[in-house]
């Protein structure tokens, strides 16, 4: 059996990532998706360890101190992280692995599986166009959409750091485009 492969997706909030991630995931069903823990609180459209494994504050801390994390950062509040476990049982199972991760967390990511790692960048079209989606996601307050938006400068430096950009300008184009990616490093 060959050696599965981590495929990075990163982006700013509100770029697509996580539509992108769903629709590869609808073509390719053998595609993983990493489900990320998070202290934030679940959205009612979401499902515990599907969308996310939604911990505690004190089952985060318990996870950093047993050194179970390969990533994790402070979002708005709220912390996400990836646990090691999941990453090794995928590439140990020759599997291709979708993280849908923050800037940071991707690079980190990268930094612990170098040779296992593939990862893109989803850069939106403009800031305008950014913006417009993250307004209407309708999922945040004026204080975290504002967060978000001071947030978008940081995370698009960390574009230099993938190995892959694709402009989300056309959400079948990107997919397609990142689909040949991940068929391409299998």
């Amino acid at each position: 059996m060959s050696r599965g492969h981590l495929v990075v997706i990163s982006a700013p909030s509100g770029a697509g990532k996580t539509t992108i991630c769903r629709r590869l995931q609808t073509s390719h069903p053998e595609w993983r998706f990493s489900v990320s823990a998070t202290t934030r609180p679940r959205r009612p459209n979401e499902t515990n360890g599907e969308d996310y494994t939604f911990l505690t504050e004190e089952q985060f801390d318990a996870y950093i101190s047993a050194g179970e994390l390969v990533e994790w950062e402070w979002i708005y509040g709220h912390r996400y992280g990836t646990l090691h476990s999941t990453l090794v049982e995928a590439l140990e199972g020759g599997e291709a692995l979708l993280l849908d991760v923050d800037v940071k967390g991707g690079v980190r990511v990268k930094g612990r599986f170098p040779e296992d790692t593939t990862a893109i960048f989803i850069d939106p079209p403009s800031m305008e166009t950014l913006i417009e989606r993250l307004k209407k996601r309708g999922t945040e307050s004026p204080e975290t959409l504002k967060k978000r938006l001071d947030r978008i400068p940081e995370e698009l430096a960390y574009k230099k750091d993938y190995d892959h950009i694709v402009v989300n300008d056309d959400l079948d184009r990107a997919v397609n485009e990142i689909e040949t990616i991940i068929m391409e490093v299998q």
